[in-house]
């Protein structure tokens, strides 16, 4: 059996994209509350009942979250100068794509309304 694990992780930020005309109002500093979903998939250990624990995917995103990312200014972070949604997402992939088994997607959710889904190569 196939499956796709999803854990949820939350952090707040401050960040202003760039290159932008300065009338644009995300050009400003501002903040959000990003949530970000990182899914992996695999098959299931037919002996375990599961494809890996939880507890996996904290252990891999939990030195970012608490390093780069929550209560940062993302401006500042090596590899995030432009700190879109996108170029979030990307770099989370990058981060994790050889720490984390199965690795599927990193999805960024800036508001509660808008995301970006990221399935790297």
């Amino acid at each position: 059996m196939r499956v796709e694990l999803s854990k949820e992780f939350r952090f707040e930020a401050a960040h202003r994209l760039t290159g932008l005309p300065s009338s644009y109002k995300c050009s400003r500093l501002h903040g959000h509350s990003f949530r970000v979903a990182i899914t992996v998939e695999g098959d299931v250990d037919p002996k375990l009942g599961w494809f890996i624990d939880y507890g996996e995917i904290k252990t891999a995103f939990q030195p970012l979250l608490d390093n780069y990312l929550d209560h940062f200014y993302l401006n500042e972070v090596e590899g995030l100068e432009n700190p879109t949604a996108e170029n979030i997402a990307r770099w989370i992939w990058d981060k994790l794509k050889t720490r984390l088994l199965g690795l599927k997607r990193v999805s960024v959710f800036e508001t509660c309304t808008t995301a970006c889904h990221y399935e790297g190569r």
